[in-house]
């Protein structure tokens, strides 16, 4: 008989054979399945997927998410099992997807400003986030994607920045424009200049010449966020480092829909370079900006021949 943790494995399997990393999530439902060991029980039902959905006491923010993994591992698993209940949506609520800060140029530009005021005078770390958030605003990569950028990665002969394993397991290459390949090239130049030979392959790196990580990154984003006034000094939340990616994506759609290009046709090249995997991730920007809202409703007033 196909055990739960045997069914687990095999449902794992599945879903990176869609292309999903599916790393967290595996974790999660790994627990669950040791939870149901400890009950000695072996079918999946409502109450005991509830139960263990909100074990976190203090952890009330993950019980959706947790009982979401749950969800889609019952679906999988009762076409084995028939007795298998599959929890009912709507039963925990999780956080509402927080709406993007979509940054001005004028924002972006005191950050870069400020980044390259960061010391020491004479060290690296001023150039590495100068070059860090211009490369996150101008191509709307992820952040993680961009810390993972090896030196290889950066063609800056031609151009194009190759993005491997990415969020979903895929690779794509991401071509810049000349301006950025320019601010790259002068980078890469400081950087080996700083320290050769290299300490290690990353593109980016910190000012001793190791990987920059994320736990450097986020403390120096929110200090000069207040340092420029994106956010007040006493201020838990604001502008956030993956805002450049949907101010990239939203930009790019008020420009086509402006100089009248078909968004439709381009949408799924929009939805390629951003790297989602499906193209109706893409059109959620079109929620995130009222005036992108605005242009997409007057486009389909003039299709349908609607009065204005």
């Amino acid at each position: 008989m196909n055990t739960l943790s045997q069914a687990l494995r095999q449902y794992v399997l599945m879903r990176r054979g869609f292309g999903f990393k599916f790393e967290n999530q595996e974790r999660r439902l790994t627990s669950f399945v040791r939870f149901m060991d400890g009950r000695a029980a072996t079918i999946i039902t409502h109450k005991l997927a509830l139960e263990w959905a909100m074990l976190p006491i203090d952890g009330r923010a993950s019980w959706a998410l947790r009982l979401t993994d749950v969800r889609g591992f019952a679906r999988y698993r009762r076409i084995a099992e028939i007795r298998t209940e599959v929890p009912p949506l709507g039963i925990l609520v999780g956080p509402s997807r927080p709406r993007p800060y979509l940054y001005t140029d004028v924002e972006i530009q005191k950050l870069l400003t400020a980044a390259l005021e960061l010391p020491p005078a004479d060290g690296l770390r001023r150039w590495t986030y100068h070059c860090l958030f211009g490369l996150l605003a101008v191509t709307g990569l992820r952040i993680g994607e961009v810390l993972n950028l090896r030196r290889e990665d950066v063609d800056l002969e031609d151009g194009v920045i190759t993005i491997r394993d990415t969020k979903f397991g895929k690779s794509r290459l991401v071509p810049v424009h000349h301006t950025t390949r320019a601010v790259l090239a002068h980078y890469a130049q400081r950087r080996d200049a700083h320290i050769w030979p290299p300490h290690s392959p990353y593109f980016f790196i910190a000012e001793q010449g190791g990987k920059l990580l994320h736990q450097y990154v986020h403390p120096v984003f929110l200090k000069l966020s207040r340092r420029t006034g994106l956010r007040s000094p006493d201020a838990h939340s604001g502008p956030r480092l993956h805002d450049f990616r949907h101010r990239f994506a939203v930009q790019t759609l008020l420009t086509w829909y402006r100089s009248g290009q078909s968004v439709e046709s381009w949408l799924p090249v929009l939805s390629t370079y951003l790297g989602h995997t499906c193209v109706r991730d893409t059109y959620w920007y079109l929620s995130a900006c009222p005036e992108l809202m605005g242009l997409a409703a007057r486009r389909l007033d003039v299709r349908w021949g609607a009065p204005s």
